[in-house]
């Protein structure tokens, strides 16, 4: 569980430098902003690959039994989070219409599988992520984040759509490989 927790610590931990402004200026202007950039993104890899590894190496604790609908509500609110997390990088007009995408669908992705899994593993995982998300969202709305105002043409729109559908479909596949828990159709 050490593992688990250590590289939500680092990976939480290196995402909330944006959110402190002095901070992140004070470091891009003693290393530089490719050096920055390289260093934060190194540091965020090493933390998913501990997040990935003591999720892995995690044993199971029971906190609690989730609903029987949990799951359900789980497979309907990750086409909607996945498609949040793709439209943060695909042009369309979804940041018309919602300042924080990706962040959104974070929130959203961790809520939804709360509800799917009862255990101590899974608590620290999505929890942290979850509540990592609402305060970033806060956070950039103090800094005056604001929607995009540009209008791009409705075919993007269905290209988003498409490509959340596409990871959604092959993300319920090959949950089990890839996270080693399968998708529970049914209650």
């Amino acid at each position: 569980m050490s593992l688990l927790v250590l590289g939500v610590l680092v990976f939480v931990g290196v995402h909330l430098i944006p959110s402190i402004p002095p901070l992140r200026d004070g470091l891009r202007a003693r290393l530089g902003v490719g050096p920055y950039m390289g260093l934060f993104s190194l540091v965020s890899l090493g933390g998913f690959i501990l997040i990935v590894v003591g999720m892995g190496r995690a044993p199971f604790v029971h906190l609690w039994s989730p609903s029987s609908w949990g799951r359900q509500v789980t497979l309907y609110a990750m086409p909607v989070a996945l498609t949040l997390l793709i439209g943060a990088y695909l042009p369309s007009n979804l940041k018309r219409f919602v300042r924080h995408p990706m962040l959104l669908g974070v929130a959203i992705w961790a809520a939804a599988h709360l509800m799917a899994n009862g255990d101590l593993a899974s608590l620290i995982l999505f929890g942290s992520f979850g509540v990592f998300a609402v305060f970033d969202i806060a956070s950039a709305n103090l800094r005056g984040a604001q929607r995009s105002s540009t209008i791009v043409p409705r075919w993007q729109d269905l290209v988003l759509l498409m490509a959340g559908a596409v990871v959604y479909f092959g993300m319920m596949h090959g949950h089990r490989s890839l996270f080693g828990v399968p998708v529970a159709f049914g209650t």
